[in-house]
């Protein structure tokens, strides 16, 4: 079967790119950008992608092997989490730390994203270390430390440009989503609401939680609205509670993930920004 070889990392020069992209013995090489390497008319096999693999991990670069005719035109959406996604912070971890509860909240977040906890329950615990805290401690985290990933902004330009839709679905809390969707120009969000009372949070969310679940039927419901199949959505996460909506979509990208996110996904970014979708795709 035969598929192009990207090979892209930050940091990395073209003879770094072009030594992991030989192991291949591709048919040619074309540079893409600075940081950026396509190899066509690679034979894959599993053997190959784990040994491209593992020379890209040594080398600090990311390699994706993907179908030789595929690019951005072929899709209509892309879907994101958010939290360690989209933004390079945990948003209930950054909250709790205003509380000083900062290491029990990241510690619980971790097991769950690890795929080691029910991620609704684990939310449950972590939303009610946060009872009594003023509401303006999160805008304090938004202001103060929440910042997006390396080539988000890039990417989603370039999507956005390309005519594909935007969906932001997360696990997080509708503060920060709803910001985010302003700031950005995204089409569609869905997080879950933290209950508050005179000024300070209850501890509580209100309505129903967006877990793995639900992330994977908004993904559904949007698909659904734009007359679209899920095989035309680009989903991109970082977490165990990404993998079902991850698992429905035409091409997955797991973003600096948990193992089990990388082992499942299409596409796995370790080391280059999110536009790294961009050299993957044209």
């Amino acid at each position: 079967m035969s598929k192009k070889l990207i090979v892209q990392g930050p940091a990395a020069g073209h003879g770094v790119l072009a030594a992991v992209a030989a192991l291949a013995q591709p048919r040619s090489t074309t540079p893409l950008n600075a940081h950026a390497l396509r190899a066509d008319g690679v034979d894959f096999t599993p053997a190959l992608k784990a040994s491209i693999e593992a020379a890209a991990e040594a080398a600090g670069v990311d390699a994706t092997f993907i179908d030789a005719d595929l690019t951005l035109a072929d899709f209509k959406l892309v879907a994101m989490d958010m939290d360690s996604t989209l933004i390079t912070i945990e948003c209930i971890d950054e909250i709790a730390d205003m509380q000083g509860l900062k290491p029990q909240v990241s510690a619980i977040t971790e097991a769950a994203m690890r795929g080691e906890l029910d991620f609704a329950e684990s939310l449950k615990r972590r939303v009610a270390l946060l009872e009594g805290l003023p509401v303006e401690a999160l805008g304090r985290v938004y202001e103060e430390r929440l910042r997006i990933s390396p080539g988000g902004e890039a990417m989603l330009e370039a999507v956005q440009a390309a005519g594909l839709k935007t969906l932001l679905v997360s696990g997080g809390f509708t503060f920060f989503t709803g910001r985010l969707q302003a700031r950005l120009g995204l089409d569609y969000v869905h997080a879950n609401l933290l209950e508050e009372q005179d000024g300070k949070l209850t501890g509580r969310v209100a309505g129903g939680i967006v877990d793995a679940e639900e992330k994977m039927r908004t993904v559904q419901r949007v698909c659904a609205e734009l007359g679209i199949e899920p095989r035309q959505a680009i989903v991109m996460g970082d977490g165990a509670n990404d993998l079902r909506m991850m698992g429905i979509a035409g091409l997955s990208v797991a973003f600096r993930a948990k193992p089990v996110v990388r082992a499942q996904a299409d596409v796995a970014l370790n080391f280059t920004g999110l536009d790294g979708l961009l050299a993957i795709l044209s």
